[in-house]
């Protein structure tokens, strides 16, 4: 059943795109919120289909193989764009199962686990302290200082920028796990980009190492 604030939405729609005066038909086009409707229609939700990517990612390679995995990873970073659903990977309990895939033999899956660690905490403090919460700026820089795939070490690079900047706790932790050469000698201000610029790029240089 329709919850009360899909109904309110399908309401709102309708007064907002119909003229009573003239009989004309609301304009099926505007105005309608897509997984509200998709719940009115019986469709899933964003978090519906969230579940239904990590369950696919986590799956035995003999019941869903690689190339499906990389679909449903494609589909979780593009859910995930939207910041009520990047929050939404908490209550979902997504965080620790995504972090995982960090140390996932398959290169490729390591890749797409930190690249949807990126697109989670950009700019979203909130889903920066869950990240950090779970333990993932260490398995991050793992990857990004010592993983033999290239792609996935700039991937968790580029996580890593996301993870840091104007977070200063996610940057303290950052300090702990990179080696003094690539930390460099400044202290870590969260908020003082050309800071986190300097590490962010000796890291990328490092990560863009054959």
């Amino acid at each position: 059943m329709a919850n009360q604030q899909s109904l309110n939405e399908l309401l709102k729609w309708s007064v907002e795109n119909s003229d009573a005066s003239t009989n004309k038909p609301a304009d099926p086009t505007k105005g309608l919120n897509a997984e509200a409707l998709a719940q009115l229609m019986g469709g899933p939700s964003d978090a519906d289909l969230m579940r239904q990517s990590m369950t696919a990612i986590i799956a035995p390679m003999d019941q869903v193989d690689l190339e499906n995995k990389l679909v449903a990873w494609d589909n979780l970073e593009q859910l995930i764009e939207q910041i009520d659903n990047a929050n939404n990977l908490e209550a979902l309990g997504m965080w620790q199962p995504l972090l995982q895939q960090l140390e996932n033999e398959e290169p490729q899956m390591r890749a797409w686990a930190a690249a949807c660690c990126s697109t989670a905490v950009q700019n979203n403090v909130q889903s920066q302290e869950k990240l950090l919460g779970h333990g993932g700026v260490p398995k991050l820089a793992a990857v990004a200082v010592k993983d033999t795939d290239k792609t996935a070490r700039k991937k968790a690079v580029g996580a890593l920028s996301s993870e840091v900047r104007n977070f200063q706790p996610g940057l303290d932790e950052l300090e702990k796990e990179l080696p003094k050469e690539l930390w460099g000698e400044k202290r870590g201000d969260a908020g003082d980009m050309d800071m986190v610029d300097e590490v962010i790029q000796r890291l990328r240089e490092h990560a863009a190492k054959a």
